[in-house]
């Protein structure tokens, strides 16, 4: 996910020596735990005197899997400590109250919570016992895929099992955001946990980093589903042209907006022996964004009446984002719906909504990306109803990020409408976004559970395929 390659430390202008003596109350490890949706979210600052005697920190986040978050400022002021961290768009602001304790505020995204830091670290490693260990029963080989059409090169790794070929093989699609080829996400790894499951039972399987990360070429920054979409299609031609697999039997398999990218590319290729749609959604996005809001702040327990307000001004500005093809008229419209409703708010309202100026900005800022103006304008149903070879479409009912009741029922809507007589829809219980066995579905929970992905997805997905590819 995020990537974070350098330090970043604070000059203070003032006399070093008094710095000094003053920093030494809060250098050393401080842990507290936030309070998120109900799930405990453990949080590490790592605050040390530098030479100067100026103070600097890292953060750790380590149920996310996030390590060493750098701090952009770290000051003490008497006896009060502020931490900004414009990373994450996150602050802390606390008072020191002893020589072990600071009583404090967390701030991120136009919200508060209380966050009480004991000097320590009391939190333990995350176990992930799915995640596979060397030496593995199958051949793994680092591959570069070109896509010729985008002019960059896409770094990957190709597991293919021992027994004779040609083999069966998978292509699997990552999720929105910078990922890598493991699809690295809170300290999981579901990636590296399919392909070593599929390729275990005699498929080949191609995961790559994304365009711009890890060790692949290319600005992921610019880039849109139509790109990932190119970069898909490259590798779907590779497979199909390696003497190891039998060119006959490719499929692929995508999570989340893979899911758009793996329809994108069977649309266009009918020669795809399969699909698999792993948590996509089935309806424009801006409908899914309605709906997953929605399902969050739910879960977070916001009230009825002020829900309702908020995704009203929400929608309205996906609209905008989705329909004006002028970014900067687009822009200012967004902008205006913002300050219109909270004109419609009293001020604990608005705070309540986390409406503040920042936010306001940072709403601007993501829907003026050309990723997401491009997401929210797309409906997926036009090309799910150009596929005709086997299609699986997976969700678990916890998933809050793609709603499985909304979705699941558009994707059989749409490819039946295309005539398709050879889908599967099916949801699973209790798992999540992430197919994790899942108590509340909510983001925040991710990296708190050991299992990086259930084992009943992982069968019935590898079941699905051999019956398809026999």
């Amino acid at each position: 996910m995020n990537r974070f390659l350098f330090p970043l430390v604070l000059i203070l202008t003032i006399h070093a020596a008094a710095l000094a003596q003053q920093a030494v109350r809060v250098t050393g490890d401080w842990s507290g735990s936030l309070n998120v949706m109900g799930t405990a979210l453990p949080i590490i600052f790592h605050i040390k005197t530098d030479p100067n005697g100026s103070l600097s920190a890292t953060m750790d986040s380590p149920k996310q899997g996030a390590t060493g978050i750098p701090v952009q400022s770290v000051k003490l002021v008497k006896d009060s400590l502020f931490i900004d961290m414009k990373a994450i768009g996150g602050s802390y602001e606390g008072k020191l109250t002893g020589t072990e304790t600071i009583e404090g505020n967390w701030k991120q995204g136009g919200q508060s919570f209380p966050l009480q830091l004991k000097k320590g670290t009391t939190t333990a490693a995350t176990n992930r016992p799915q995640e596979p260990k060397e030496p593995f029963p199958y051949q793994s080989t680092e591959v570069t895929v070109e896509n010729k059409t985008a002019g960059i090169k896409l770094a990957g790794t190709l597991t293919i099992p021992r027994t004779k070929g040609p083999h069966p093989a998978v292509l699997l699609i990552t999720g929105s955001g910078p990922q890598d080829r493991d699809q690295t996400i809170m300290g999981h790894k579901p990636f590296l946990v399919i392909s070593d499951y599929l390729t275990r039972q005699g498929f080949a399987v191609l995961r790559l980093d994304d365009r711009g990360v890890g060790k692949s070429g290319g600005d992921f920054n610019t880039a849109t589903t139509e790109d990932f979409a190119s970069d898909a299609t490259a590798a779907f031609e590779y497979l199909k042209n390696h003497s190891s697999i039998n060119k006959k039997k490719v499929g692929l398999v995508g999570h989340s907006e893979g899911a758009l990218v793996a329809a994108n590319v069977a649309a266009k290729n009918p020669e795809a022996a399969f699909v698999v749609l792993m948590a996509g959604n089935a309806v424009p996005g801006t409908e899914l964004l309605v709906a997953q809001n929605k399902a969050l702040l739910e879960t977070a327990g916001v009230p009825q009446e002020q829900l309702q307000k908020y995704l009203a001004l929400r929608e309205a500005q996906f609209k905008v984002a989705a329909s004006e093809k002028d970014v900067t008229k687009a822009a200012e419209r967004i902008r205006k719906l913002d300050q219109e409703a909270k004109a419609q708010m009293n001020v604990e309202e608005q705070q309540q909504l986390g409406l503040t100026d920042k936010a306001e900005q940072t709403i601007v800022a993501q829907l003026s990306s050309p990723w997401m103006r491009y997401y929210l304008a797309y409906d997926p149903a036009p090309t799910l109803q150009k596929l005709k070879m086997p299609v699986l479409v997976l969700n678990g009912t916890k998933d809050l990020q793609v709603p499985y009741q909304q979705n699941l029922a558009a994707a059989e809507k749409a490819l039946k409408a295309g005539g398709n007589k050879r889908y599967l829809v099916k949801e699973l219980p209790q798992l999540n976004h992430l197919f994790q066995t899942s108590r509340s579905g909510s983001p925040a929970e991710y990296g708190q559970l050991e299992e990086t992905f259930a084992p009943v997805a992982l069968e019935t997905i590898s079941n699905w395929i051999k019956r398809v590819t026999e």
